[in-house]
């Protein structure tokens, strides 16, 4: 018989939280891109960008991003935590040997 533990596969947090956003990007476009009028009030807003305001969205998504990204490098971390415990000490068989210069 062997002696080791099965543990249960961990849940892909970073996954699921990525898959979340992009649902949500493509709902957005979806019901953007439905309708006429929506269609139309798109591109009339999209026509009349200035420099400053494409450079200011560019900048607020490339946040968002980063954002999303850092929720899920938190959920990560936290979840290898609660995994992985306190770490034991190393006993004596597993300590490394000093070796000396003869």
């Amino acid at each position: 018989m062997s002696t080791d533990t099965i543990t249960a596969p961990r849940t892909r947090w970073a996954a699921i939280i990525w898959g979340v956003v992009l649902a949500a990007i493509a709902g957005a476009a979806l019901w953007v891109l439905a309708d006429d009028d929506r269609r139309a009030a798109l591109a009339d807003g999209v026509g009349t960008l200035t420099p400053a305001t494409i450079l200011t969205v560019v900048l607020l998504s490339a946040g968002a991003l980063l954002l999303v990204g850092g929720a899920a490098g938190l959920v990560r971390r936290a979840q290898r935590r609660r995994t992985e415990g306190v770490a034991a000490a190393p006993t004596a068989a597993e300590a490394p040997v000093a070796h000396t210069a003869e």
